[in-house]
């Protein structure tokens, strides 16, 4: 693949005749085939090509909203390894792994809001995890952590009553409410798979973690 392959938000505005904002939202929505390296889109030429096609020959067989690719939102940096048993301190370390992303911007927003949000209901949703979000006007784009303790945090309620071992945070900007609920559920989804959760409390690193997850 070389580099003419690979278009940024300009170039397909420009071979579209869309607006770059357009083609922005088209991306966050999973409208268009894209990814993401960093913070920046990027799309392949003949996937962008393969997409006109398919909506130029009939509107009824273009593509919905495609799943939200995991690896999209984080990265390795973002995945923290702990020893904590309470869910305070343990929420906190996500927190910080998740402020290292550029995309947010207010840290001590985003750590009110978290707990703000914990207080009006808990978000363990079964299985060992938790899966702490929220919607800022602080968060530029939608970023994803992922903390994982060696011991159960036993003060994280549940919905089925068992111990948080895998804290998985999302934060969204407030216009990103459909990216929102697909991030919630890709990751849900992807750890109510036993054999995954197992992988990754078994893991050895960072790195090893944000593969199991983004395979």
């Amino acid at each position: 693949m070389t580099t003419h392959d690979i278009m940024t938000v300009e170039d397909v505005a420009q071979y579209l005749r869309v607006s770059e904002r357009t083609v922005y939202e088209w991306a966050q929505k999973g409208e268009i085939p894209a990814g993401k390296l960093g913070t920046t889109w990027r799309f392949k030429r003949g996937e962008i090509e393969r997409w006109v096609d398919r909506r130029l020959s009939g509107g009824r067989q273009a593509a919905g909203p495609q799943p939200l690719v995991i690896a999209n939102v984080l990265s390795p940096d973002r995945v923290v390894l702990m020893e904590d048993s309470r869910k305070e301190t343990a929420i906190m370390r996500t927190i910080d792994a998740l402020a290292r992303s550029p995309l947010i911007k207010d840290r001590k927003e985003l750590t009110r809001a978290i707990f703000d949000r914990e207080k009006l209901m808990s978000t363990g949703i079964g299985f060992g995890v938790g899966v702490p979000h929220v919607r800022l006007g602080s968060v530029a784009d939608l970023a994803m952590a992922v903390g994982v303790s060696s011991k159960p945090i036993t003060d994280y309620e549940s919905l089925d009553g068992q111990p948080v071992r895998i804290i998985c945070m999302v934060a969204a900007g407030l216009n990103q409410h459909a990216e929102y609920i697909r991030a919630l559920a890709a990751v849900s989804g992807k750890l109510k798979d036993p054999a995954v959760r197992g992988s990754v409390l078994s893991a050895a690193s960072e790195n090893e973690i944000f593969e199991i997850l983004t395979v």
